[in-house]
């Protein structure tokens, strides 16, 4: 197939180019010292210019994703790592100590069990939420969503999330379903009606309930903040800065599930593209806003619903790549670089997704082929993955650097990638992931 990308806008490259050197700058990270910012900015620019298809870099960038690894490398538990935020940074500070990637993943992942506790949340079980003290959080999958609630949540998005789905994850905030509708709210006659709610004794209590969160998560963030502020102070950029998703698995994850969207592309077709085109702008701002607030240029986006075996290659053209291309693009559009991170196998999918302006996200591969993908995507877009978890968690050093070596040859062939984890670090062998990183520095070179 001939490939059909064109450059990126000159206005959106300007864009992506003070993005990343506002990254590059790191105006609010106070260093170690004056090697330690050197090795921060020298990592910046290869990751850069992996990303940007530049010419040959001084070598391959080494991104493994840490994922909970940090928590068993400490020894600490689940429940340790949700609830004593002192804990829970000191194992990511000795993880990036002990193992020096080129890049840090933040511990947002790990979220404050108090502050879940507090709101009663339903999405998930966790360490001291239903699970025992050892346990990884767990995904709670029902139909949030009803399927006649399509054109509810067509009509207004955020309303449906706030008076509907809320009160359905959120045990303490049922009451927030007594919310007045706030466009009506707009003329003298209409405001008092509209606070009868606040003076009810639910709603109030929900209130109380979302501010005691709030201050939870304050704390948590503080000892997340700096840890991050010290690991960066060693010369280990980010790798990533917030959050967001395809507009499909929006829809398929947590508000219809994965029964009730498969169902969906059957009997309401319709209605769920419609419903991933009106999801589509939330999600372009969320990971825009994310990547502003922290001076960074890509946000995370896992693609859960997109794989082989998931959905057939006409459904996956259908129902996933038409929001998830829009995603791309609007992200692009503001200078930002999307982290696709594609779980499973896309080896049916390399040449449709070979549809993007050059060097404007970086595809980060899980099982897939990635002969494949550099033939491909790779042509135009920076690739990232993909060293199995299997031969992490079982296999030896040997196995590991003999799997890095043939990666960086095939996927490392002149420039354009990143050599990462095929998934997250967890239940992987401690020697292994430093045969992982220390191999890939020293094979990975390009002079």
């Amino acid at each position: 197939m001939k490939a059909r990308w064109i450059d990126l806008s000159e206005a959106a490259a300007e864009k992506q180019d003070r993005q990343f050197d506002t990254w590059l700058a790191a105006e609010n990270v106070e260093f170690a010292d004056e090697a330690a910012k050197a090795a921060y900015q020298d990592r910046v620019c290869m990751i850069r210019d992996a990303i940007q298809m530049k010419t040959i870099p001084r070598r391959v960038p080494v991104c493994p994703v840490a994922g909970s690894f940090p928590i068993e490398y400490a020894g600490i538990s689940w429940h340790d790592a949700m609830y004593d935020y002192e804990k829970l940074a000191r194992a990511w500070k000795t993880y990036h100590e002990d193992f020096e990637p080129d890049a840090y993943h933040a511990p947002r992942i790990i979220a404050p069990g108090k502050a879940l506790e507090i709101i009663d949340l339903k999405l998930y079980r966790w360490a001291g939420g239903g699970l025992r003290e050892d346990q990884e959080y767990q995904f709670v999958e029902r139909e949030y969503m009803t399927a006649d609630e399509y054109q509810d949540l067509i009509d207004d998005p955020t309303g449906y999330f706030l008076y509907t789905y809320f009160p359905r994850v959120f045990g303490g905030l049922e009451a927030l379903g007594k919310m007045p509708l706030l466009p009506p709210i707009h003329e003298i006659p209409m405001i008092p009606s509209a606070l009868i709610p606040f003076g009810m004794p639910d709603v109030k209590e929900a209130m109380a309930k979302l501010s005691a969160a709030g201050d939870e998560v304050h704390r948590w963030l503080a000892s997340v903040n700096q840890v991050s502020a010290r690991i960066m102070g060693m010369g280990l950029p980010g790798f990533a800065a917030g959050f967001t998703k395809a507009p499909f698995d929006v829809i398929g994850d947590s508000l219809r599930g994965t029964r009730g969207v498969l169902m969906d592309m059957f009997r309401h077709p319709d209605e769920l593209r419609e419903a991933c085109e009106r999801i589509t702008p939330f999600m372009i701002k969320c990971g825009v806003a994310a990547c502003r607030a922290a001076g960074h240029i890509m946000p995370f986006i896992p693609l859960h619903k997109g794989a082989d075996t998931f959905m057939s290659e006409d459904q996956f053209a259908s129902f996933y790549w038409p929001t998830l291309r829009k995603l791309i693009i609007g992200l692009a559009d503001e200078g930002i670089v999307p982290q696709l991170f594609v779980e499973g196998a896309y080896n049916k999918r390399l040449e449709m997704i070979d549809d993007l302006p050059k060097g404007i996200a970086m595809w980060w591969f899980d099982a897939t082929d990635m002969a494949e993908a550099k033939r491909t995507v790779g042509r135009s877009n920076c690739i990232a993955g993909n060293v199995p978890l299997d031969i992490l968690c079982t296999g030896t050093t040997d196995d590991v650097t003999g799997y890095c070596r043939k990666l960086i040859d095939v996927a490392g062939k002149d420039g354009g990638f990143i050599l990462c984890s095929g998934a997250p670090l967890q239940g992987a062998k401690a020697e292994n992931v430093k045969a992982m990183i220390d191999f890939s520095k020293s094979y990975g070179t390009y002079e």
